[in-house]
């Protein structure tokens, strides 16, 4: 897998929120979930659910990585529960990555301009670390999703956490302790109700098992421009289809990749308002 692949696969695994805006009103609901690569701080609305696939493609080598993701609210908005599921690909192969389960709550937010919903997450170890898609161990990872409604027209969404694995492992069976911090931000212009124009900005930095209880660092960054659109079908389902070309910077200079997004989300049960 090449680098730029390996980041995007690592981050696609973060939850989003809720599209679908369960109001009395007729009017299509907008899309509230509007980034790819960055976490939102909106939970599932009660009695919605939504399911959540991306693919990336590295031009250069082929490489590619594939995620579904399935969030639903625990009881109300206030708690949101979630799963996703990678997989990797690199010379005709592909392989599981390590499963993410997710729980959020949301802090502040459901009426207001400014949402804030902390994440944890337990990274199960079902990749092959042998074979480069997994950590080889049980992993934590905290993450801090804050937006801010600063216009009708405008939204950005921030970012900040970190992945802590106690006993990582490389292909050759050394283990150590591995940790990561991430940092992001985005801002989506929405020039019609049913679409947004995004650009968004992630910077990573982590360690990797070199040896016994040897560990080193490796830093990624990357900014994406991207579109993404809502179809809104009769009986509450909302289809959003995206597409965006994240390219790497600084030091992940001359990397650049396909990135494609199909969101499903519809009521599983009646809200009785």
């Amino acid at each position: 897998m090449t680098r730029l692949t390996r980041v995007l696969a690592a981050i696609a695994v973060l939850p989003g929120g809720a599209i679908l805006a369960q109001t009395a009103t007729p009017a299509p609901p907008p899309i509230s979930d509007n980034s790819f690569l960055i976490e939102e701080a909106y939970n599932q609305e009660r009695g919605v659910v939504q399911h959540i696939s991306s693919f990336d493609r590295d031009r250069g080598s082929g490489d590619w990585s594939y995620s579904f993701t399935q969030e639903w609210p625990l009881g109300g908005q206030r708690n949101q529960l979630s799963y996703t599921v990678p997989v990797q690909g690199s010379g005709g192969t592909a392989r599981l990555g390590d499963v993410a389960l997710n729980y959020r709550y949301q802090l502040v937010g459901m009426e207001s301009s400014v949402s804030l919903a902390p994440r944890l997450t337990v990274i199960a170890p079902t990749g092959s670390a042998k074979a480069g898609v997994g950590s080889g161990g049980v992993g934590l990872q905290l993450n801090i999703p804050l937006s801010v409604d600063v216009a009708p027209w405008l939204v950005t969404h921030w970012n900040a956490g970190a992945t802590v694995t106690p006993s990582g492992r490389n292909a050759a069976g050394d283990h150590a302790m591995t940790t990561g911090v991430n940092l992001g931000a985005s801002a989506i212009w929405r020039p019609l109700l049913a679409i947004n124009v995004l650009v968004e900005a992630i910077w990573l930095q982590s360690r990797t098992v070199i040896g016994p209880g040897l560990t080193a660092r490796a830093r990624e960054a990357v900014i994406s421009p991207g579109v993404r659109w809502a179809h809104n079908v009769r009986g509450g389902l909302q289809i959003v289809p995206g597409i965006a070309f994240p390219l790497g910077v600084g030091p992940s200079r001359g990397q650049n990749a396909v990135f494609l997004y199909l969101s499903f989300e519809h009521p599983f049960r009646r809200v009785v308002s």
